[in-house]
């Protein structure tokens, strides 16, 4: 109860109070410790300025618990805390380049406006003025209470809004600087206005291809990669051949599994000699967790919570209703119905008395004797005159409670407090008033208002799990053993062509980063493993291996098809992003020297050349549109040709154009020179943050070491 006052009163500290379990790292944190000794190491640089393993660790730490909060994945995190730590750097850099200091004072004014504090309406008080001076006074009395981990927790999240704060300042001074002239907004109204109305013949790269197939080699895809290095520069990356191996269960473990659950439902489990079962038992919570594949839990569910099989049912059924066995995905499963009642909100207060070395108690200087001594005395007043309640408040070591006279505002069962919390709610009326010992000290609860809810229930799930016996992973183990023997020292084509015979799971993730987490298409606990496997600088093209999941006896046998180091893309790894393009500019030199070989005049002895025919449409440069086609050089072209001439071949996205122009007219749109100019600059404004970090990271000297410092580490384990 004082950790929800807590975070209610302090919302800043919600991400260090979530977090639990400090970082997972690819490889054992112990072994880098044996690297680097007692100092942290170096994972890169940038421009010089170092990134060291704290620099890393700490954004890392922050992404995993923003994850935890969202309930979302905290595992492959690890290339987006590198990028942010890289781009924290860089605005660093920029900032005091351009002389700028972000001062003690300027941290504390800029608060108010950082979306952590911003999006909070607690930071504020009922005027809208922020609470920095009580804000201030938490952090000081979080320093002062000895709790180093939330204080470490509180520095690291300072240190990235400090980086926010930079960087709001560096793009707001830079982009002060960006001013759109008259002549740059006249020209944009008249590119908007300007309509060209034209007649073209299209050959459609598609149509053409069908008749004339092309074969794109991999000279083609690098001689388009060279032409364009910023575009396809790469980290380092790895292709990787994957066949998986579901141990699945067979049928013989189907039934292996229903004749589990029949006989401790019917017959009687071993351990009792075969004389109690799910249907006699007097102890359902013992029987399930001595018997059941999943433990016993004792909360009241609404029935929409409860299995499909049973939520129709609860409400006509009496206490002792055994409801199946019957089939919920992987499980076999038995429900009783042990309780049915009410889901009643409850509106309470408290006053929590807690004591030194307590959680809750992290100034408090009374022994838990004394808390205790304490607290019964004032229950003892409250319970002969509650009225007196607001009195004892003083004494609460829940801030956030005891500044909205101790409510805790409408509970219901499912509410995340404290069993102990919960049960006197549950099993009291309205009025009573008693102390309750939970983890955070005593609390002298009295309940203000009751309000009945829908019906909710208490069951008992005996459940069983229909998993793969070892008979049936021996089975898929000696297949995956037998395939990879067929495959070791072949080539990948080998590899896949007897994956797609035999019809196995066959993947084939390209570009695959070191950090990235999950491989697409697997995701089991061993897709780290498998990545670390692949970039091992000891693994070399053709390598295989095969890796056993965790928990399921599934198999994993791992192909290493292509060594790609960081810098330009290797041109097979990205075939499927380039090969479109390279294709469409082969067949549009073919087409153009085709039309230029026929020495054709007019549209329409283009449109027999090709069996295609003659078009009409309107362009313009603002909406380069034709034919539902975003085409922007035919629209250049429709403006750059004259009236009436047939212009050249025009490379487009979507085949190749030739057109004349037959006019050109001015379809005035709304919006004077001041509306466009502002729009545009506007428009500038938005987009110039992002392309300057862009620019920024582009032409920075930036060495990642993290790979050649894991393979390092493994190597010392």
């Amino acid at each position: 109860m004082a950790v929800l006052g807590e975070i209610r009163n302090r919302p800043w500290l919600l991400m260090g109070i979530i977090a639990i379990a400090m970082l997972a790292f690819v490889v054992n944190p112990d072994s880098l410790e044996k690297l680097f000794g007692a100092k942290p190491g170096v994972y890169g640089k940038v421009n010089g300025d170092e990134i060291t393993k704290e620099d890393y660790d700490d954004q890392l730490f922050m992404l995993q618990q923003q994850a935890q909060q969202k309930g979302q994945p905290t595992k492959g995190l690890e290339e987006q805390a590198w990028q942010l730590v890289v781009q924290s750097k860089l605005i660093k850099q920029q900032f005091e380049k351009m002389g700028l200091t972000l001062t003690d004072d300027m941290f504390w004014n800029q608060l108010q406006f950082d979306p952590m504090f911003a999006q909070n309406k607690e930071n504020f008080d009922a005027k809208g003025n922020f609470k920095v001076q009580e804000i201030k006074k938490q952090i000081d009395e979080l320093q002062k209470s000895g709790n180093v981990e939330m204080y470490n927790n509180w520095l690291k999240t300072k240190k990235s809004i400090e980086y926010r704060m930079m960087a709001r300042q560096l793009f707001a001074n830079v982009s002060t600087g960006i001013t759109v002239g008259k002549k740059e907004a006249e020209e944009m109204m008249k590119q908007r206005d300007q309509v060209a109305d034209i007649d073209y013949v299209k050959v459609d790269y598609n149509a053409y291809a069908q008749k004339n197939p092309v074969k794109v080699t991999t000279q083609d895809l690098e001689d388009y990669i060279k032409k364009h290095p910023v575009m396809y520069k790469r980290d380092a990356s790895r292709n990787v051949g994957l066949v998986y191996f579901p141990a699945a269960p067979s049928t013989e473990d189907d039934q292996l599994a229903e004749k589990e659950i029949n006989k401790l439902f019917t017959q009687g489990s071993d351990v009792s000699g075969g004389k109690e079962n799910f249907q006699n038992t007097t102890n359902d919570s013992m029987f399930v967790a001595l018997n059941s594949d999943m433990p016993f839990n004792p909360q009241y569910f609404p029935a929409a919570q409860l299995p499909l099989a049973v939520k129709d049912k609860v409400a006509a059924a009496s206490v002792g209703t055994t409801f199946g066995p019957y089939k919920e995905q992987n499980f076999y499963v038995v429900t009783k119905l042990l309780d049915k009642k009410p889901s009643d909100s409850t509106l309470s207060r408290h006053i929590l008395v807690s004591y030194k070395g307590n959680q809750a108690g992290a100034n408090e200087t009374r022994t838990k004797e004394q808390a205790k001594k304490l607290a019964d005395s004032i229950g003892v007043i409250l319970k002969a005159n509650p009225a007196k309640f607001t009195e004892f408040l003083k004494y609460s070591s829940d801030p956030g409670s005891a500044a909205q006279g101790g409510s805790v505002g409408w509970t219901t069962p499912a509410t995340p407090f404290v069993p102990e919390y919960l049960k006197f709610l549950a099993d009291n009326a309205k009025g009573a008033t008693a102390v309750v010992e939970t983890q955070f000290g005593y609390h002298i609860i009295n309940i203000e208002e009751k309000k009945s809810g829908s019906m909710s229930y208490k069951v008992a799930n005996l459940v069983k799990a229909i998993k793969p016996s070892d008979k049936t992973e021996n089975e898929i183990y000696t297949k995956a053993t037998k395939f990879i023997q067929q495959v070791q020292g072949k080539t990948f084509n080998d590899f896949s062509n007897v994956a797609k015979k035999n019809s196995y799971i066959f993947l084939n993730p390209k570009e695959v980063g070191r950090f990235q987490g999950q491989l697409p298409g697997l995701g089991t606990d061993k897709d780290e493993e498998i990545i670390a496997w692949a970039f091992n600088k000891k693994r070399n093209k053709g390598d295989t291996d095969i890796f056993t999941v965790d928990g399921t006896g599934d198999r994993v046998v791992a192909f290493l098809n292509g060594v790609q180091d960081a810098g330009t893309a290797d041109p097979e790894a990205v075939r499927e992003q380039v090969e479109p393009l390279v294709k469409n500019k082969i067949l549009a030199k073919q087409i153009s020297d085709k039309i230029s070989a026929a020495k054709a005049t007019s549209l329409d002895q283009i449109a027999k050349l090709f069996g295609s025919t003659k078009q009409s449409a309107q362009a313009n440069m603002l909406n380069p549109q034709i034919a539902g086609a975003m085409e922007p050089r035919v629209a250049g072209a429709a403006f750059g040709v004259a009236k009436g001439k047939l212009s050249n071949p025009v490379e487009g996205m979507t085949g190749v154009y030739v057109l004349v122009k037959k006019s050109e007219t001015i379809n005035k749109q709304p919006g004077d020179i001041k509306q466009i100019t502002q729009a545009i600059a506007g428009q500038n404004s938005q987009q110039f943050g992002q392309s300057l970090l862009k620019s920024l990271q582009d032409n920075a000297d930036i060495k990642d070491y993290r790979i050649e410092v894991y393979n390092n580490a493994s190597q010392q384990q």
